[in-house]
């Protein structure tokens, strides 16, 4: 058995692990990076990317609907979703050749197969033994099922991302991001679709303001939500699948997608065996994301938290920085931008109205909603939605949240407002382009400084 001597070793090659690879290499380290199935892991090929190419043909097969409106003679006729799967595998492929093309240039050491931690800095791959100064974790996530059999016609984002038909109905289990996603694709590719939400409206992460307008706008769409029932049991047979709710009320659909949320994939790599502390199958940090092992951290999804490509992608850069001794600020979690790519889109940073008056008291705390009813670019992209402020009174914005059409694109500026301690007096002087859905961001700060224009105050 041959022993490999790095100062890093990297086991998962999703978000995270490649970032802190790059990093460290960028800082003249030597690097070991461990992955069984693919660069660019989870999110490259499972899920971000994939999904976003689909949510792509969905908008296209949308605004070819809808083409009349606009005075251009176009008809929709169907969804070839051969075709649609070869656009989406096209995009991924490109984006993976880049990655191996990058990472191949960077001397780092790219080992494939299944690593298994042998040691407390010590990974084992293919009866080849790994060690490095430094160690980190970053193992991603596999999706939850609440224990319900994934086989037939009873399937996950994995399956769904791979399906090379339209179903006549669906029924999703779950109204958070992968639920009102995946349901925003299929009503857009003319499925019949129907959300369980056992909480008491859809995406119950966000601020309720973004649910509000988003369940008005699925009911538009024809999209079906039954919402504060938790499924009780799921029967199949050749011809469909039948969802019971606690309430009795049954529910048919050709189909069922689980899409409860994902869990950490942190079990079964020897994390355990070499001492690394474990909560609930996720594997705790400090604040500098070392785990209870000095030089071993952990990154991503297995750390608890958000589960964000981009958090992962932060919190790899985060650890190579450390290790070189660079002492990186560290980015507080609530301060991390997060986009529901539905449509409408959702894009949110910060803390909601019940978390800011929960920290602040409830009389500390002003909102301000801009209806995008206002903005002319929304008009003519013939959007709904909103642009929900949370301010500290007399203290800067620590919410922003906003729910329309291209929301996601929206949402850079909305993080520096809030990570940068922005008051509304701050960026009302700035200059907001016209006609642009940015001016939204704009009027909503104009509004909460005390001087609305385009708004009702």
């Amino acid at each position: 058995m041959a022993d490999h001597n790095f100062d890093l070793v990297i086991l998962g090659s999703g978000s995270g692990g490649y970032a802190a690879a790059l990093r460290g290499a960028q800082l003249g380290m030597s690097v070991a990076l461990i992955e069984r199935d693919k660069l660019g892991g989870t999110c490259l090929h499972r899920g971000c990317i994939p999904t976003k190419a689909l949510l792509h043909s969905a908008e296209v097969a949308d605004v070819t609907r809808e083409a009349g409106a606009y005075g251009v003679n176009a008809t929709f006729q169907s969804i070839d979703m051969t075709a649609v799967n070869k656009y989406r595998d096209s995009i991924v492929e490109k984006l993976y050749k880049g990655l191996t093309g990058l990472v191949s240039s960077k001397n780092i050491t790219f080992v494939t197969g299944e690593g298994r931690m042998t040691g407390p800095k010590t990974m084992t791959v293919n009866g080849e033994t790994y060690t490095g100064k430094n160690v980190v974790l970053a193992t991603g996530s596999n999706t939850r099922t609440l224990g319900i059999e994934i086989t037939g016609r009873v399937i996950t984002s994995d399956q769904a991302l791979q399906m090379d038909f339209v179903p006549n109905r669906v029924a999703i289990l779950g109204g958070g991001v992968i639920g009102v996603e995946f349901a925003s694709i299929w009503r857009s590719f003319g499925a019949e679709v129907v959300i369980i939400e056992g909480l008491d409206r859809l995406v119950p992460n966000e601020d309720p303001a973004m649910s509000k307008v988003l369940e008005r706008a699925y009911k538009k769409r024809g999209i079906e939500f039954k919402l504060g029932n938790r499924f009780k049991a799921v029967t199949q047979d050749a011809n469909g699948v039948s969802v019971e709710l606690e309430n009795g009320e049954q529910i048919s659909a050709e189909l069922l997608l689980v899409a409860v949320g994902r869990g950490p994939n942190a079990t079964g790599f020897g994390f355990e065996e070499q001492g690394v502390a474990m909560d609930r199958g996720f594997v705790p940090t400090n604040e500098r994301l070392q785990t209870n092992l000095p030089g071993v951290y952990a990154v991503g999804d297995i750390v608890p938290g958000l589960q964000l490509a981009h958090r992962g992608f932060m919190q790899g850069i985060f650890v190579a920085e450390e290790i070189a001794g660079l002492k990186p600020v560290k980015v507080d979690e609530w301060g991390i931008p997060r986009v529901t790519y539905c449509e409408p889109e959702i894009a949110s940073v910060g803390l909601t109205e019940a978390q800011a008056r929960e920290k602040f008291g409830t009389d500390n705390v002003s909102i301000y909603e801009y209806n995008l009813a206002g903005n002319g670019k929304s008009n003519i992209l013939g959007t709904a939605g909103i642009v929900k402020l949370v301010r500290q009174n007399n203290g800067p914005v620590v919410g922003f949240h906003m729910i329309g059409s291209r929301a996601g694109e929206q949402v850079g500026e909305a993080q520096l407002i809030v990570n940068w301690e922005a008051y509304p007096e701050d960026v009302a002087p700035h200059l907001h382009a016209h006609p642009t859905m940015n001016e939204a961001i704009g009027e909503a700060h104009l509004a909460l400084a005390g001087k609305p224009l385009h708004a009702h105050a």
